[in-house]
């Protein structure tokens, strides 16, 4: 047996997950260090946030941008994500591309931070630098990772579990893939189910059934993969309506299980009674292969989209945005809190990309001026109540997580850009 002091091989994964990226969410990555390191350098940081840290890269942040209880040297734990870093050192977490900007030529992408480096406060002439300590003003980076010494040993984990999140992963975990959001066209035309074996009522995992697509969209395999072949079952799709003008965004399906194509939908020619042929549609043949719910004739199939590896940097929108709390999880949730997942009136076609962060902001009350003659009404101002991290967008809603919560949200609240 080899004693590895350098290069970490598969059954050091446990020790190199302390050199894993800060803010990466990564679902596959290779067995060796170099192909792990081409694997995170990959990771994009947005256009938006390289030219926000341009600014300060050689000047630094004012004074009045760091927090109150900003430490003088902080030590990186493992853990720690960018967030949180940047709320350490910054009023606002969402600041990070500042951050980020007073140690860029040092830290060349944000994500490459690690556990153990000490993050040094340089105060001079009303501005303040982040370095890493021990570096001084030298030409240091962080490109080479840290040596990490393992002792000899046998383990096995899955490659996924030693990513370092930005959000809790069983928060967000299945909005990332079972939730489905269509227009009318799409739900109207997606493939049901029209038959089971032996009429039962209920299909669950191991069953197999039968179904049909629109009569210009027939259900058909064409020759894919396995893979492409799996569709998601879902049922009864709730409007998600605008709460100002009242217009339907779309249809937020409810995910009860997936299915396999096991055989296409064709048509088949016969005779009836009088001899005159007729043709039958054959409808399509599926294997239920998981079922989060039984299932009955009538749900409806979309095909399973492919999934994505996704790297969550909170980020401000560049433009200004002004949206709305459409729907809060949970049928018989009115109000939400910490954690609680929401769903918001703008998406791709407005702009919003995974990571943006968005200011909910309270409407303020109507109150009567009881001190003067006219008893005027006044309008009080809304009240920020709290943070949300947009985590999935589609192309006119968008799911989020809401974050540092105040004050308890509702369907109406407002979202904003946030200062």
């Amino acid at each position: 047996m080899k004693h590895l002091t350098t290069a970490p091989t598969r059954s050091g994964l446990t020790a190199l997950s302390a050199a894993l990226p800060l803010v990466a969410l990564i679902a596959t990555a290779a067995a060796s260090w170099p192909a792990r390191t081409a694997h995170a350098q990959n990771l994009v940081v947005p256009a938006t946030a390289a030219s926000a840290a341009a600014p300060t890269q050689s000047a630094g942040v004012p004074l009045t941008e760091l927090a109150p209880n900003a430490p003088e040297r902080y030590t990186v734990k493992t853990g720690d994500t960018l967030w949180a870093i940047s709320g350490v050192f910054l009023k606002s977490p969402w600041r990070w591309p500042q951050l980020w900007g007073m140690n860029k030529s040092q830290i060349r992408n944000p994500h490459w931070i690690y556990p153990g480096q000490v993050l040094v406060i340089e105060r001079r002439d009303g501005m303040v630098r982040l370095r890493l300590e021990g570096t001084g003003d030298s030409k240091a980076t962080n490109d080479t990772p840290p040596t990490v010494r393992i002792s000899p040993r046998t383990r096995i984990e899955s490659l996924t579990d030693s990513a370092i999140p930005t959000l809790p992963n069983h928060l967000i975990e299945p909005f990332l893939t079972e939730p489905l959001v269509v227009d009318e066209s799409a739900l109207l035309n997606a493939p049901r189910i029209v038959a089971t074996q032996e009429g039962r009522v209920l299909l669950s995992r191991g069953d197999r059934a039968y179904a049909i697509g629109a009569t210009n969209q027939p259900l058909l395999d064409n020759g894919g993969t396995r893979t492409s072949r799996e569709y998601r079952v879902f049922r009864e799709a709730t409007p998600l309506k605008d709460p100002v003008t009242g217009e339907i965004l779309g249809y937020e399906a409810q995910y009860v299980g997936q299915a396999r194509l096991v055989r296409s939908q064709s048509t088949q020619v016969s005779t009836d009674a009088d001899g005159k042929p007729q043709t039958n549609v054959v409808p399509a043949t599926i294997d239920i292969i998981s079922a989060k719910e039984e299932m009955r004739t009538g749900d409806r199939l979309q095909p399973e989209p492919p999934r994505q590896l996704r790297s969550y940097t909170p980020h401000a929108p560049e433009n200004h945005i002004e949206a709305r709390v459409v729907s809060i999880h949970g049928s018989s949730v009115r109000f939400a809190t910490q954690n609680q997942i929401v769903v918001i009136n703008k998406g791709t076609r407005d702009g919003m990309e995974v990571g943006h962060v968005l200011a909910v902001m309270s409407t303020g009350q109507q109150v009567i001026d009881k001190g003067s003659e006219t008893r005027d009404v006044l309008q009080l101002p809304d009240e920020r109540a709290g943070l949300l991290m947009v985590f999935r967008p589609f192309e006119r809603v968008s799911y989020g997580l809401l974050l540092q919560v105040t004050d308890s949200v509702n369907v109406g609240d407002k979202l904003i850009t946030p200062r």
